[in-house]
Formats: C-alpha cells, sequence, structure tokens
C-alpha cells in the first residue's frame, strides 16, 4: 500500500481524541508568566526585548485606534510563531499546515477591522471601494473588483501560511527519505543529501518566524485602513 506524501498533514488521534488540541496548547506552556514573585532572569529579558521591539515596529505606523489591538495581535505573533517552530521537531504536529485553522486565524480579525472600519468612518471604507480620478463607466467594474479583492484578503493570508509551511516540510521529508535511502547505497550521496537537509532546516526555520511575522504584517496593515486617529510618531513601552 502505497502511503501519500500528504499523509503527514492530516489531523494525529489517539483513542478518539484529536491531538491538535494538545499542540495548540503546548505552545501557552512555554512562556513565563507573571507570578507572585517575579525573578528577572535571561528567558525572561529576552522575551520581553522580542515584544517590546515587535510592538514598536508593528504598530508605530498605526493610528492611536489601533494601539488597543497591541496584545490581541502581539499573543496571536507569539502563538503562530511558536506553533510553526514546534512542527520542526520530529514526530510533531503543525496545526498551521491546515489551511481551516489559519483561516480560523485570519478570518475573525481581518472581519473585525473591517466592521470597526464601516462603524467608525463609513465614509472612508466605502471609499477604499472606488479609486479616485476613476472614470465613469469603470466605476461598477471596479466596485466589483474592489469588493472581491477585499473579501479574498483573510483567503490569501491563510493560503500564503498554509502554502509555505506545507511546501517546506514537504521538501524536508522527501529529502530526508532520500537520504535514508541512499546511506546503504550511495553513503557519499548520503552524506550530501545530509548537509542539503541541514541547510534546508535552516531555511525552514527562517520561513517559520518570517511567515507568521509577514501574516501579522498584512493584518495590522487592513487594521491600519480602519482605525481612525491621530498617526502616532513613535510608541515608547516602560
Amino acid at each position: 500500500m502505497t502511503v501519500s506524501l500528504f499523509n503527514q498533514f492530516l489531523s494525529p488521534t489517539l483513542l478518539g481524541i484529536p491531538l491538535i488540541i494538545l499542540a495548540l496548547l503546548l505552545p501557552w506552556l512555554l512562556y513565563a508568566k507573571p507570578g507572585i514573585r517575579w525573578l528577572t532572569n535571561r528567558l525572561l529579558l529576552l522575551q520581553d526585548w522580542f515584544i517590546i521591539r515587535f510592538t514598536n515596529q508593528i504598530f508605530q505606523p498605526l493610528n492611536q485606534g489601533g494601539h488597543k489591538w497591541a496584545a490581541l495581535i502581539t499573543a496571536l505573533m507569539l502563538f503562530i510563531i511558536t506553533l510553526n517552530m514546534l512542527g520542526l521537531l520530529p514526530y510533531t504536529f503543525t496545526p498551521t499546515t491546515q489551511l481551516s485553522m489559519n483561516m480560523a486565524f485570519a478570518v475573525p480579525i481581518w472581519l473585525a477591522t473591517v466592521l470597526i472600519g464601516a462603524r467608525n468612518q463609513p465614509t472612508v471604507a466605502l471609499a477604499h471601494l472606488l479609486p479616485v480620478g476613476t472614470p465613469v463607466p469603470l466605476i461598477p467594474v471596479l466596485i466589483i473588483i474592489e469588493t472581491i479583492s477585499l473579501f479574498i484578503r483573510p483567503l490569501a493570508l491563510g493560503v500564503r501560511l498554509t502554502a509555505n509551511l506545507t511546501a517546506g516540510h514537504l521538501l524536508m521529508h522527501l529529502i530526508s527519505s532520500a537520504a535514508y535511502i541512499f546511506i546503504s547505497i550511495m553513503p557519499a550521496v548520503a552524506i550530501l543529501t545530509s548537509i542539503l537537509l541541514f541547510l534546508l532546516t535552516i531555511l525552514e526555520v527562517a520561513v517559520a518566524m518570517i511567515q507568521a511575522y509577514v501574516f501579522i504584517l498584512l493584518l495590522s496593515l487592513y487594521l491600519q485602513e480602519n482605525t481612525y486617529g491621530p498617526p502616532s510618531t513613535r510608541m515608547s513601552y516602560s
């Protein structure tokens, strides 16, 4: 019986219980949380530095109205990047290779930004559907195109994250299988294949972080279009 390469992306179960639940809960167990006795150590300092730098970079160009989303966006960034990184470990499952999971991340936040824009600044939100200076005969066509592009945004977010992670996992699986087969037939080729697998693993670590950042960056851009208030020149955190 030939096993499909895509079987590795099926959600594993144990005694009828989907193990994806454990995969989704694991990232929250890896980060230090405030307690009664808050002891400063290197892990906490590194975690705090990362959150501050990321939040400043993402929310600096946003209006003041978008700064309310800092906690949610930062938590989602940490969650996705941790899921991506844990999925590179052997015998693990990556929930972010599932399109349904990524759509569950993208659709609610995208819809919330659209609803906020429609409630707080309906004129500006509707103006996005029609560029300035559009000829009158093209107005209906452009409105339809812009509406489709608006509703396709969450799908593009989910597909981008899913496709990049799935492609990387498939390449790692194929190259590792080739190295395992060649180790008894052609050891020299197996060594070269293993070196290629090591380099690809480093690349996938970078892809896991970059794709999580791109996912959140695009969400922040959608948020910027639909929030109001004076633009922020600099954000500072104590």
